[in-house]
């Protein structure tokens, strides 16, 4: 019996568990593509280009998205339980709350694994093929729109670009004039150069163009300036020139663990800051994933107490506690990064609070004490009726 229990918990709670993931996965994709629809129109993306890029950023959302839809799962399979008389029967039956509570932990804890998985490898794998894809792309198309013998204002925001001629395959200029439009007033800039060549910065997230052997002319109302050099950059920085993209620096949240244990060890006062985002960003890489198992049994006297609840109502309710759990991690995650609080202590507050909840909830249920929860509001509301057409 407890065999056969097990299989059908798990079953239904995987099904569950999938529907959430694939909804809630789709809505974050859909609305980070709006939010990068003018990278997508700026750089000409093709289908395959962004089908690609939603998948580099899947991980980034998978390790919210696995820990909430966890929960949901385990939540809405006991309240369907609970509202269907099963538990009862099996109670009756001489199944108790904790013979049931195998299938949810093992499911929980092969979301943790899950979870595991896309924190410590695909988060990093996600991000640096994103940011490596964009720039590509984006160099191809600086590469391809330069065209000889033409002023391109369009590809650098507030510069113009002259080449006599262009290789588009390898991005190698000559005779190049660059005039920069982005000083004051008055202040005019132009930089000439024989030779030149387009590049890529990924851990800057920018487009160089690279010169060599030419001049730079600085003229105002009163001189002329000249100043010769052998090499010099002309950096675009990607995220001024498409707007809700940011491709800076590379963050601590698009570093692999290791990068991030280093950062760590920095003593520097002048790195302090991106220490502390270094370190709270390896206590969410493991606290995320713990919470698949602390919210997954969470769920369990959750869905008991709200018994009979409708199932529109019970993904909201869930949903609802989801934000309160993330609320308390969000503020850890604050506390952290800003230092009034070490961040092993700030992000692991939330699991170790519900933790807690879960472990008193679960007892109250074995011992048949939790309130009914529909019925208390439903009879508090009739009350309150009952009070408000007596005082009328």
């Amino acid at each position: 019996m407890p065999t056969l229990l097990h299989r059908r918990l798990f079953l239904e709670t995987t099904q569950n568990f999938l529907l959430c993931v694939v909804s809630l996965l789709s809505l974050l994709l859909i609305g980070r593509g709006l939010q990068l629809r003018d990278l997508f129109l700026g750089l000409d993306f093709t289908f395959a280009d962004i089908a690609l890029l939603f998948l580099y950023m899947m991980p980034l959302f998978l390790i919210m998205v696995l820990p909430i839809s966890c929960m949901v799962a385990v939540f809405l399979t006991f309240l369907r339980m609970g509202s269907d008389r099963e538990i009862i029967a099996l109670k009756a039956g001489g199944v108790g709350l904790y013979q049931m509570l195998a299938a949810p932990m093992i499911f929980s804890a092969l979301c943790m694994v899950a979870c595991f998985g896309v924190s410590l490898e695909g988060i990093p794998w996600g991000m640096g093929a994103f940011r490596s894809t964009v720039l590509e792309i984006a160099s191809t198309r600086a590469k391809v729109t330069v065209q000889a013998g033409v002023f391109n204002k369009d590809i650098i925001p507030g510069l113009t670009l002259f080449a006599r001629k262009v290789d588009p395959e390898t991005g190698k200029l000559r005779q190049v004039v660059f005039e920069d439009n982005t000083r004051k007033e008055g202040v005019g800039v132009t930089i000439l150069a024989p030779e030149g060549e387009i590049l890529t910065d990924e851990q800057r997230g920018e487009l160089v163009f690279f010169l060599k052997n030419g001049r730079i002319y600085r003229a105002d109302a009163h001189q002329v300036n000249i100043l010769g050099f052998q090499e010099y950059e002309v950096r675009v920085n990607l995220s001024e020139a498409f707007k809700d993209m940011d491709l800076g620096d590379v963050r601590p949240k698009e570093m692999s663990m290791h990068e991030l244990y280093r950062l760590t060890d920095v003593k520097s006062h002048t790195e302090q800051r991106l220490e502390l985002k270094a370190a709270a960003e390896l206590q969410k890489r493991w606290a995320l994933p713990v919470a698949c198992v602390v919210l997954g049994v969470f769920a369990v006297p959750l869905a008991c107490a709200f018994e009979g609840a409708r199932r529109q109502m019970g993904v909201a309710l869930s949903l609802g506690m989801f934000l309160v759990y993330y609320s308390l991690f969000s503020i850890g995650m604050n506390t952290g990064e800003s230092g009034v609080l070490p961040p092993v202590i700030g992000l692991w507050a939330a699991n170790v609070i519900f933790v807690v909840l879960a472990a008193a909830g679960i007892i109250l249920v074995a011992r048949e004490r939790t309130p009914n929860l529909p019925s208390l509001v439903a009879g508090t509301s009739a009350r309150l009726k009952k009070l408000l057409r007596s005082a009328s």
